[in-house]
This record gives C-alpha cells, sequence and structure tokens, in this order.
C-alpha cells in the first residue's frame, strides 16, 4: 500500500501524487473500501479516485534515479517490438501502454520511429496512430524519468531524442 505523498505511475495516466488515502466524499462511491486520491503529477488541476485494491489499472512506485540512470545505460540494448500483422500494429501498441513499462516505451519508440523513416523514405505518411502512440510513449517515458532524475520533463525529451531515435 501507497502512502500519502508517494509519487506512483497510475496506469496511462502516468506519474501521480498520492494526495489521500480513505473513503472520498462522492456520492455512488461505495465507503466499505478506501480509496487512494490521486493528483496527476503533470496535470495538477485533476483528480482520480481508485480504490486502493485496484487489481485493473498498474500501480507502481515511479522508478528511482538508480533504475532511471539503468535504464538510460540499457536504451541501445532494447529491441524493437516484432510485430507481424500489420492489422494487429495498434493492438500491439495498446497492449504495451498498458505495461506501463518504461523498457516498454523505448521499444514502442525505436520502432515507431523507424518505421516513420521507412515510410516517409516511400514517401508515405505517418499513420494517425503510431503518431499517437508515439506521443503516448514519449509522454510517459519522459514523464518518469524526469522526476526519477530531478530534471524537467522538457530537458528529458532535449537529452534522449538523440539517444532513443538514433539508434
Amino acid at each position: 500500500m501507497f502512502k500519502v505523498g508517494d509519487l506512483i505511475v497510475y496506469g496511462n495516466t502516468g506519474v501521480c501524487t498520492v494526495e489521500k488515502i480513505g473513503k472520498p466524499d462522492l456520492a455512488g462511491v461505495s465507503d466499505d473500501k478506501d480509496y487512494y486520491t490521486l493528483a496527476p503529477y503533470y496535470s495538477r488541476n485533476s483528480r482520480i479516485f481508485t480504490p486502493c485494491d485496484n487489481d485493473k489499472v498498474v500501480m507502481r512506485p515511479v522508478m528511482s534515479k538508480k533504475e532511471a540512470q539503468k535504464l538510460l545505460k540499457e536504451i541501445p540494448e532494447i529491441d524493437v517490438l516484432v510485430i507481424k500483422d500489420e492489422k494487429k500494429r495498434e493492438e500491439c501498441y495498446k497492449e504495451t501502454m498498458k505495461t506501463c513499462d518504461c523498457r516498454e516505451f523505448v521499444s514502442i519508440l525505436k520502432t515507431i520511429y523507424n518505421r516513420k523513416k521507412t515510410r516517409l523514405a516511400e514517401g508515405k505518411k505517418v499513420t494517425a496512430s503510431d503518431e499517437r502512440y508515439f506521443n503516448m510513449a514519449e509522454d510517459k517515458l519522459f514523464g518518469e524519468l524526469a522526476i526519477a532524475l530531478g530534471v524537467e520533463k522538457s530537458q528529458m525529451k532535449t537529452k534522449l531524442k538523440a539517444q532513443v531515435w538514433e539508434i
């Protein structure tokens, strides 16, 4: 169980701060369970209420500085996704995003970056699906790394773009 003040990753929302633990004063919410009140780190004006025992959405601590530094060193070795059936490409991206795993976000970014280069070289456009999942993976990866390393998200993006995409 998390504590008030903890930084956690909550599903596709990304990094959140645990603001409260208890029974929320909301109509229609069961008062037989404790809930986390979460404040999305990069969207401070919204709140999320989720049962503490929610097992349908990934909830995990934000990676440590040491884990973030290790991930940065491993980026060159992280493989692209292998997608054999083009019709299932978006489904693969969606399932990979659900893991909330930063290594998987790097895989998505590398995969889509390479695909984008190939498509543009062939005179084709980047697909809307590729663009959407690229932006989502980038946002989640850079957001968590920035917090773990104590830097601004924009700095993380600038620092990592060359390392992630040019491999």
